[in-house]
């Protein structure tokens, strides 16, 4: 669709991959943020999601740590047309580091992010300007994480907030 204008958008794993220019400029404006090649990366690494956000996709998620292949250094918006909250964010470890450069595995400007120990998204929720909801999640290649509450309680939240429905107390 040219627009989402008001209602919501999920996108999971790599679904959130777009090539950069319309496509990634779309996803910008509705989910404010996207995989892009050749400056976002996908390893997969223990994350250690230690805190949380108070935000109705984290009730009744608490900290956990799971392997995944967690796409990172992610493009994000920039400017502020809707507000962007990170909701899963860790710092990968260096030895995500350790491939050489690709369309999916490294780059000077991720390897510089990794170094200086700068904590990576992998969730976010983005509350668009026209009243829209959109939801970024990188995470979902390894299928036996669905078995983890805390995992799957923060898909189902986030599916929920983008919904405009009410999130239950405890998720």
């Amino acid at each position: 669709p040219a627009t989402v204008s008001r209602c919501g958008l999920v996108c999971l794993h790599y679904g959130v991959e777009v090539p950069k220019g319309k496509s990634g400029d779309k996803f910008l404006d509705w989910i404010g943020g996207y995989f892009e090649g050749n400056w976002s990366v996908n390893p997969h690494w223990d994350a250690d999601f230690k805190e949380l956000p108070e935000h109705p996709i984290t009730r009744g998620v608490k900290p956990f740590k799971i392997r995944d292949e967690w796409y990172f250094h992610m493009r994000f918006r920039d400017d502020n047309k809707g507000k962007l909250i990170p909701i899963l964010s860790d710092v990968p470890p260096k030895e995500t580091m350790k491939r050489g450069d690709g369309a999916h595995s490294g780059n000077p400007d991720v390897r510089k992010a990794v170094a200086a120990d700068e904590a990576q998204h992998v969730a976010w929720a983005y509350r668009r300007e026209d009243g829209g909801r959109g939801f970024g999640f990188t995470g979902g290649h390894n299928h036996l994480n669905w078995g983890n509450d805390d995992f799957r309680t923060t898909l189902l939240n986030a599916i929920l907030w983008v919904a405009k429905a009410k999130v239950p107390k405890n998720g």
